[in-house]
């Protein structure tokens, strides 16, 4: 694997083409200047130490000076050694519920958007667990596969949004359904798989008892949040509140009954959420007495560094550019490195 460590410094080789440009400038102002002396012809025999040439080759032996420095700067780096980590955790899949439903501002500013930011700080007080997100409406996405890099997480709890999945609707059984397939195989024979439910419960397309009734056979617990109240709120989109059929405001409202029933049948809890808290924080504490598994992650031990071999080639090329004079030298005359006649 490369990587540069500092990757910012390379934005300092952009500063190459103006000094390209500068030269051609200063190249050119000065063939004016000795043009008001007489013919370059002329001038050129007048003046026999000159070299051109030379100038030319300074400046590209400064310049590729520069560009391996900059290059040395952001620090080229290979990754070496690959390392297993072990450690004691769970797998936690989340799956939200992003149907227009969570769109209702019972909670502020929307069931949604409290979910996100509940979720966000969670990832933040993880260490050794893995997460994985599955999101859902009339039908399931993984919108995070198992994974322990917790910066990933954060970043795509907070895309989090109705747009992700097409088909509108709450399949809350489908969701659970996809979490089930998406545990990875290394805690198949633990008990250290955990799903936390984050909806408003409204469910109506398929049975989800069912799903839970599976996940209790294969030893998964499922922990149900509800967000939301029971008294229900209208759905604004766009500035407008959703009607039904009959032009009737759609109100809606939490279903405590159906997401208490699955957190039952598979040992799992419960926890209605409130203005204070979504309820993760209450569910972590009682995962983390939960049995433990040993997870395994293999990551890069350590780079090697590359940018001293670049370094030492700039500090050659500046060498070479300081030696090389730029006026033909009479002890050289016989090599005529530059073919000058």
């Amino acid at each position: 694997m490369f990587r540069f460590a500092n990757p910012q410094y390379l934005w300092f080789l952009l500063a190459l083409p103006v000094l390209l440009v500068l030269f051609g400038l200063a190249a050119r102002s000065r063939r004016k200047r000795l043009a008001r002396f007489g013919h370059p012809a002329l001038l050129e025999e007048l003046m026999p130490e000159v070299s051109t040439a030379r100038v030319v080759v300074k400046f590209i032996l400064f310049s590729l000076a520069v560009a391996l420095l900059i290059l040395a700067a952001a620090r080229p780096q290979f990754g070496s050694k690959l390392r297993e980590e072990k450690a004691q955790g769970i797998e936690m899949m989340l799956v939200v519920d992003v149907s227009n439903s969570m769109l209702a501002e019972d909670f502020q500013p929307n069931r949604l958007e409290r979910t996100k930011y509940a979720i966000g700080k969670l990832f933040e007080g993880l260490k050794q667990d893995r997460v994985g997100l599955v999101v859902f409406a009339g039908e399931p996405k993984v919108q995070l596969p198992i994974t322990s890099d917790y910066r990933m997480a954060r970043a795509f709890a907070r895309k989090i949004d109705p747009s992700l999945v097409e088909v509108q609707g709450t399949a809350i059984g489908k969701a659970l359904e996809q979490a089930l397939l998406a545990f990875s195989s290394d805690t198949e024979q633990s008990h250290g798989r955990v799903i936390i439910l984050i909806t408003d419960g409204e469910n109506h397309e398929d049975d989800a008892i069912a799903v839970a009734e599976r996940a209790a056979e294969m030893g998964i617990r499922i922990y149900t949040i509800g967000i939301g109240t029971p008294e229900g709120a209208p759905i604004q989109i766009g500035g407008e509140f959703i009607k039904d059929e009959k032009g009737e405001m759609v109100v809606s409202k939490l279903n405590e009954e159906m997401l208490s029933r699955i957190a039952e049948i598979t040992g799992g809890a419960y926890v209605r959420s409130t203005t204070q808290s979504i309820g993760l924080d209450e569910i972590v504490k009682e995962i983390n007495d939960m049995e433990q598994t040993e997870l395994s992650t293999i990551r890069f031990e350590e780079f090697n560094e590359q940018y001293q071999y670049l370094l030492i080639a700039a500090l050659v090329l500046l060498l070479a550019e300081f030696l090389l004079l730029d006026r033909r030298n009479p002890l050289l005359r016989h090599l005529n490195i530059f073919r000058e006649k």
